[in-house]
């Protein structure tokens, strides 16, 4: 059984010896895990495995019960909330299964909304998140709210949102769980291509084999531990 996870070139987030527990349940039992600069990770399991657990350990949404968390030698572990929730704005990008956008908002303003909770003004940021919409292929979308896009558009909106503070991580949980295959398949390979491009290191937490092939490297839990490490071939 393999607990720990390596590559070879620089970490830019690595845990060590993580555990948590809920109660009597044993959430993450001692995981290991080093993530480089511009690779893309999925993590995979069954239902309960610690998968979410691990995510959000790793992102500093909730501290581990023992094992630390570096973010280019920062201890994530060791920071107050406040001071988590300011990094997690400047160095971390967010994807989730249904977008996770505000229906108010325009989808540039959805983008821009990291940046103007960081503090940029918001013509400043709006300008900002435009940017991204040709990248992705939703230019001419700015100023439809959410309920105006497909599920697809919907989710390349929120692919900008995570990356227009330029973070140093994604993290994604289920991030085509709402979406048919081949609309899944087109929001990977832009998640993957984008992140790759901008240096960004991804962790995606997935049920999806398709997902996980799209990786540089899926790892497998169970039980709150990881079973092995598989590196995809291109």
């Amino acid at each position: 059984m393999m607990t720990s996870t390596t590559t070879t070139t620089s970490a830019v987030l690595s845990a060590t010896g993580l555990t948590k527990r809920y109660g009597d349940a044993v959430a993450l039992a001692g995981v290991d895990l080093t993530i480089a600069s511009g690779e893309s990770i999925a993590v995979t399991g069954p239902s309960g495995s610690g998968k979410s657990t691990l995510l959000y350990c790793l992102a500093g949404v909730i501290r581990p019960d023992t094992g630390q968390v570096l973010l280019d030698g920062t201890r994530l572990d060791e920071l107050s909330e406040r001071h988590r929730t300011r990094l997690r704005l400047r160095r971390f990008g967010f994807v989730f299964q249904f977008g996770g956008l505000l229906p108010e908002l325009p989808a540039d303003e959805n983008v821009a909304l990291p940046l103007i909770l960081a503090g940029v003004s918001r013509r400043r940021a709006v300008a900002q998140a435009r940017r991204w919409f040709a990248p992705l292929s939703i230019d001419g979308l700015e100023g439809r709210r959410p309920g105006q896009l497909s599920g697809g558009q919907a989710q390349r909106v929120a692919i900008a949102r995570a990356l227009v503070t330029e973070p140093a991580v994604v993290f994604a949980d289920e991030p085509t769980g709402s979406l048919d295959t081949a609309t899944g398949a087109d929001v990977m390979a832009l998640l993957t291509g984008a992140t790759r491009r901008q240096g960004a290191a991804l962790v995606v937490v997935t049920h999806d084999g398709s997902v996980s092939a799209a990786c540089d490297r899926r790892v497998a839990m169970r039980d709150g531990r990881l079973e092995h490490m598989t590196a995809e071939t291109r």
